[in-house]
């Protein structure tokens, strides 16, 4: 194969600030939902309506109701009409959700503001978007740089959200969110370039046609029920973990960010070890396990915990060793697990159901918090994490892959399969897909020692 036809090692200027840019474009989004979970309880407590945790539960998780509603239909509209019209639509509704917001002064104008943010549901779009950016040998890298964006995110909120609250207040982080939103559509155009060519891709895209495969895999709704239950202990947290600091130690509202900078510097420095353990030594599911175990000695922890601070302390350095592990292990294993042909989807759904996580986590945290009190909210995550450990036990043990995606040349579907079936007989390639009308091989391979210059050689023949 000539070297000039040789994928790059590197992504080109263009592909890094397409990546960059529409990271960021995460980046903000989430930054709109993360940075008042742990202020937000006890600033709605002095609102009207606020004394009543239901309704402070339902003004946190609202937001994930109406983006797990239209976070689909959005990916598929971007198809008709668009990516970047659909996605400065949904910076516009985040916008618009996140003024009211910060104009409200009753928790039901609150929650209204939360709908409409969650409205702008723009990450299947953003995805495509990024897919018609970026080369096939790099997309995975390009993906990595919006998940590592998105916890880092979630890390720096729990820092930043007390402090800022102390300058800004409420209203103040709410009205931020919204200038950033605007703030995005700038980046959106002028820091992310347009698309050649815009079409669909199996690897990013959900695929309706393929959304009954995906609901019928058992080894995929296990995954989809731990992201939804992961998620939803989180926001039934957040409904009363900042009042259990506050009554727990002397530190208030402005100031519990001294407590979660060490505890989240700590678990990070847990973590890394962890997943870079399980991902090389082909060991993913059994600290996958091992982060869910955590997850409910954590949450019992908590349970046990709230009138005792180091008690929450330590229950929480657990929790956010094992909410890391499992963040970053769990699309990872959506990957090995899921059909070449099908990875779009199955993130899709994945997705959604992590979304319906955060609206079923803040009503129920609030709805048990308000009639049963704090400890309540975790018994119910801990039968949550307990469900979630028995089916992680049964899953099957995830392949010891790596997906690597190439560009191929013109081809019909019999030449496609032709394709598939040479590449999937190479050394160390596990499955292969050719997408003839995407022009692109999607193959899952061994961490070491596949035949990638035979690959490159089979597939080279078509360009």
């Amino acid at each position: 194969m000539p070297k000039s036809m040789l994928p790059s090692e590197k992504m080109t200027p263009a592909e890094l600030r397409s990546s960059i840019g529409l990271a960021s474009i995460f980046g903000l989004r989430m930054l709109g939902m993360f940075l008042i979970l742990p202020v937000f309880a006890l600033y709605a407590e002095h609102l009207p309506g606020g004394a009543n945790h239901t309704m402070i539960g339902l003004a946190l998780g609202a937001y994930g109701l109406t983006q797990a509603l239209l976070q689909l239909p959005f990916g598929i509209a971007s198809d008709k009409f668009g990516r970047k019209r659909v996605i400065y639509f949904g910076l516009i509704l985040f916008a618009i959700g996140s003024f009211v917001a910060a104009n409200a002064t009753t928790i039901e104008t609150i929650i209204l503001g939360r709908v409409i943010q969650g409205a702008g549901a723009i990450s299947a779009a953003v995805t495509a978007l990024l897919a018609d950016l970026t080369r096939e040998e790099h997309r995975t890298k390009a993906m990595a740089m919006i998940g590592g964006t998105i916890g880092v995110t979630f890390a720096a909120s729990l820092v930043m959200g007390p402090a800022l609250y102390q300058f800004i207040g409420m209203p103040g982080i709410f009205a931020m969110t919204g200038v950033l939103s605007i703030a995005a559509l700038a980046v959106v155009k002028w820091g992310v370039p347009d698309p050649l060519v815009s079409h669909f891709h199996a690897d990013a895209e959900t695929n309706p046609a393929r959304l009954g495969d995906v609901l019928k895999d058992i080894q995929l709704l296990r995954l989809n029920f731990g992201i939804f239950s992961l998620h939803a202990a989180q926001m039934g947290m957040f409904v009363v973990l900042p009042f259990a600091l506050r009554n727990t130690s002397n530190l208030d509202i402005n100031h519990q960010w001294e407590i979660y900078l060490p505890v989240v510097l700590v678990s990070f420095a847990l973590m890394i070890p962890a997943i870079i353990y399980g991902e090389t030594r082909g060991k993913l599911k059994q600290v996958f396990v091992a982060a869910i175990a955590t997850m409910l000695a954590a949450q019992l922890g908590m349970a046990a915990s709230m009138h005792h601070f180091w008690g929450i302390v330590a229950a929480l350095i657990l929790y956010f060793v094992a909410f890391n592990i499992l963040e970053a292990s769990l699309p990872s294993l959506i990957s090995k697990l899921a059909p070449t042909t099908a990875k779009g989807t199955a993130m899709g759904v994945y997705n959604t159901s992590q979304s319906l996580g955060l609206f079923f986590g803040g009503a129920m945290g609030g709805w048990l918090s308000q009639h049963y009190g704090f400890s309540a909210v975790f018994m119910f995550s801990s039968g949550l994490m307990l469900a979630w450990l028995v089916a992680a036990v049964g899953m099957r043990t995830p392949p010891a892959v790596k997906t690597r995606m190439f560009h191929v040349g013109p081809m019909d579907t019999h030449q496609a399969g032709q394709l598939s079936r040479h590449l999937g007989a190479l050394s160390g390639v596990m499955e292969a897909a050719v997408i003839a009308e995407e022009g692109v091989a999607i193959l899952k391979v061994a961490l070491h020692g596949w035949d990638e210059q035979g690959a490159l050689n089979l597939i080279g023949e078509t360009t």
